[in-house]
């Protein structure tokens, strides 16, 4: 190995790690806060219903966008191993394959929003009045697709450039107007479910924005519009086939999590409000790991644009063991003041009471889970998209016959073990094929 390989490997230091995750692990978890304020501000009426239409609606709008997360993990690692290369100009022009993409797919979202939300709502099966308030959710929300779909685009290229900081900004405007609005449009107008999505609306817009002059350095270069090479055949094809592969596994992910969702509407109002209380702490585990997941992404990235198998394994180590670090500590917090949290979201005694009762499924779910959020992030950088999808697709077999065998019998019990069980599956499965992902990085 020669000395440069040498020093990229011991390059990878906790201090970089460090400097790259906190900035995502601080405006991640505004995200889960600002799920908790839109929970908690409708949860100030005292009822059930305006809590599981909040629950719906966003849950359905979150399996559509995160589908198009291809984008985010697809761009950390096209313009990651591009910059690792040295070739800067497809470091702009990736960035501007991705944007086209964002404007498609969110024009697309909006033509077909009746059949989408239409077809989702039927899906939930929750009650009339649960339903007619996602209903009026949505259909204000999906104006802003393209911008929100854009927000994946930015932040994958600010991630690959080590650029977190602005990553952090972004969110933390985007989130911190949404909640200020969320406030404003609830508790001071009374507007009610409408308003939640009015304040997402304005900060989705905002969030946009803010992340297009922060990727200006991107626009600095003619490359980013030079047409012949944004539509280069091969680089299109490549990208097409590493974007449907994440595809896929991300809309196998995203039906786990809305079916979640839409089965345990079955069991009533105050069972759904209270699992999307929970499922709360859940995303705050894993916006506190994506923190580390992204560092692992940009770091073995570049190394794979340099063929540098010791600056893969060295990346893989140290990112890892900074998230174990965070899922020990979030599941020993949730141990500690799940309770408070829970009586702090919701005012509905039977809501706190229920949820209560689940409480320990979210205690395990950090630890059950950390393999998997961060082989994510390792493969990813690798662009090692057949492997994620096809191990998705294993877990998400898994998933499926643990809600036949355990829900009949132990109802919403059921449905919690299920959901972490298939935790286990992926990161056993991401594990098996970590050896030959290594191995890759030489052959490059």
């Amino acid at each position: 190995m020669s000395d440069t390989v040498q020093g990229a490997a011991v390059g990878v230091t906790h201090t970089r790690v460090l400097k790259i995750a906190l900035p995502i692990v601080l405006s991640n978890a505004t995200v889960p806060i600002l799920g908790a304020v839109d929970v908690g501000v409708v949860g100030q009426m005292g009822e059930a219903a305006p809590i599981g239409a909040v629950a719906l609606g966003a849950i359905i709008l979150s399996t559509v966008y995160w589908i198009f997360g291809f984008l985010r993990m697809g761009t950390v690692g096209l313009v990651g191993q591009a910059e690792g290369a040295g070739d800067s100009d497809e470091v702009s022009a990736w960035l501007t394959r991705a944007l086209l993409v964002a404007l498609a797919g969110g024009g697309a979202l909006i033509l077909l929003q009746p059949l989408i939300f239409w077809a989702a709502l039927a899906l939930a099966d929750a009650s009339e009045e649960v339903t007619s308030l996602a209903w009026s959710y949505l259909t204000i929300r999906i104006w802003t697709a393209p911008a929100a779909i854009a927000v994946y685009a930015l932040t994958g290229w600010l991630v690959a450039m080590e650029r977190t900081a602005g990553v952090f900004w972004v969110q933390l405007v985007m989130n911190g107007v949404n909640i200020l609005l969320d406030f404003l449009f609830v508790l001071v107008f009374e507007w009610g479910v409408p308003g939640v999505a009015v304040a997402t609306v304005i900060a989705e817009l905002t969030g946009a924005a803010l992340g297009l002059w922060f990727c200006r350095g991107a626009f600095a270069r003619p490359a980013w519009r030079e047409w012949p090479r944004i539509f280069d055949r091969a680089k299109l094809i490549r990208m097409a086939l590493l974007n449907t592969d994440i595809l896929l596994r991300s809309a196998m992910l995203m039906i786990i999590f809305s079916s979640f969702v839409f089965i345990g509407a079955r069991f009533g109002d105050v069972i759904l409000a209270a699992n999307e209380v929970l499922i709360q702490f859940m995303y705050i585990t894993a916006y506190a790991m994506d923190g580390f997941a992204f560092a692992a992404e940009t770091l073995i990235a570049r190394a794979f644009g340099q063929g540098d198998r010791a600056y893969v394994r060295r990346a893989a180590l140290v990112t890892s063991l900074w998230g174990l670090v965070i899922c020990v500590t979030t599941a020993a917090a949730f141990a500690l003041s799940g309770g408070w949290i829970i009586d702090l979201m919701a005012k509905n005694a039977e809501v706190q009471q229920t949820a209560r009762a689940f409480l320990p499924y979210m205690v395990a779910a950090p630890l059950l889970g950390c393999a998997a959020w961060m082989f994510d992030g390792i493969f990813i950088g690798a662009t090692r998209s057949k492997d994620m999808r096809n191990m998705m697709a294993l877990s998400f077999a898994v998933y499926w016959v643990a809600i036949a065998v355990l829900l009949p019998t132990l109802g919403n019990h059921g449905l919690w073990l299920a959901l972490l069980i298939s935790f286990v599956a992926r990161g056993v499965t991401l594990g098996l094929r970590y050896p030959a992902l290594e191995a890759a990085a030489e052959t490059r």
